[in-house]
């Protein structure tokens, strides 16, 4: 049984006579008065543009060159031939040439850049199998149907790694030539540390391997329908970088949010001359083995060379909001004066 109320009658929901459920707590109410409130906004305005004016300086001084070669000099032939589905397995090769008149100062990241691509679609992000790609062996020859149609291949054998993400993972490779008096020199890229520490140690990882090698965990599988080699052989000189925890693998398995990005491909290695300061201006030239097809989603491809800074790399974004909300926020405060200095400076005029 439960216990009896001690109060009946109309009284009995009346809270107790305490300072808090009878609200006399010591409170502290502000007195929005204009002598308060307009200060605040014009202070705020002048916040909010110094902040604007710092980010845009910072923003400026980083340095930034895309260099779209989708269908640029020579890359041209391999555009229509990458229009043939047929002629997938060919191998195409190109070059472009590009200049930099300002040398790129500090650390150099080299990105490659889709437009067009849109991997925020939910049935693209879907289409993955993240047991798989832990490493687990159940998920490894049973994908999970998530991943159709791109589970397994006509015979009915697993891929690895299998969906749509995988399958459509960019491929193609640069090599970036500087040319001096002496001749060309290839600029050195280092093309490891590409990825978050958590994709690289937690999110993604290979089968355990049993004192068996890296091709003898994944057979039984195939390779994606679009891919050119199997996972085990993505990075021919480092067996420590294939499989699930390949670099370029896990970068691209972070989707984009938008339809044009840039995803990190390497770093400029600064141990030797001329690059110890970093890029040098001069003519430069890519060589670029052309693999991945954009005619179908009618996409743009291009190279991408910035340099960064505290904070980041070259995004007017924010900056321009800032500036932005204290324009907004000054007139509204040169309005709110107009109006308190005409109708309500002393009071009088408000009732009119």
């Amino acid at each position: 049984m439960g216990k009896e109320k001690s109060k009946s009658g109309p009284l009995a929901r009346r809270p107790d006579n305490s300072a808090f459920k009878q609200q006399r707590l010591p409170a502290w109410t502000p007195m929005l008065t204009a002598s308060t409130v307009l200060p605040s906004f014009y202070l705020l305005a002048l916040i909010c543009m110094l902040l604007g004016v710092w980010l845009l300086l910072t923003v400026q001084n980083t340095q930034e060159m895309k260099v779209d070669y989708t269908e640029a000099g020579s890359c041209n032939l391999c555009f229509e031939m990458r229009k043939n589905v047929s002629n997938a397995g060919q191998k195409c090769t190109c070059m472009i040439m590009f200049s930099i008149e300002k040398a790129f100062k500090g650390d150099v990241f080299i990105y490659y850049g889709l437009r067009n691509f849109h991997q925020n679609l939910r049935r693209y992000m879907d289409s993955r199998d993240d047991g798989q790609m832990l490493g687990r062996k159940s998920n490894l020859k049973s994908p999970s149907s998530y991943c159709k149609p791109f589970d397994v291949d006509e015979k009915g054998v697993p891929i690895a790694p299998c969906g749509a993400v995988a399958n459509s993972m960019f491929n193609d490779s640069f090599i970036l030539t500087y040319y001096t008096i002496n001749g060309p020199t290839v600029v050195p890229l280092l093309r490891k540390g590409l990825t978050w520490y958590t994709d690289k140690n937690v999110k993604y990882r290979n089968p355990k391997m049993d004192n068996l090698t890296l091709p003898e965990v994944f057979e039984g599988t195939t390779r994606p329908p679009y891919w050119q080699k199997p996972v085990y052989q993505l990075d021919p000189f480092d067996p420590n970088n294939n499989g699930f925890i390949n670099d370029d693998l896990l970068v691209w398995m972070r989707e984009a949010a938008f339809p044009n990005f840039k995803k990190l491909y390497g770093f400029l290695y600064r141990a030797n001359k001329p690059f110890t300061k970093g890029l040098p201006a001069g003519n430069y030239s890519v060589a670029i083995s052309y693999n991945f097809p954009v005619q179908y989603f009618k996409g743009r491809k291009e190279v991408v060379l910035t340099t960064v800074s505290w904070f980041g790399g070259q995004n007017h974004f924010l900056p321009i909001a800032y500036l932005v909300t204290s324009g907004l926020i000054l007139l509204t405060a040169v309005v709110l004066t107009v109006v308190w200095w005409k109708f309500g400076k002393d009071g009088k005029n408000m009732a009119d």
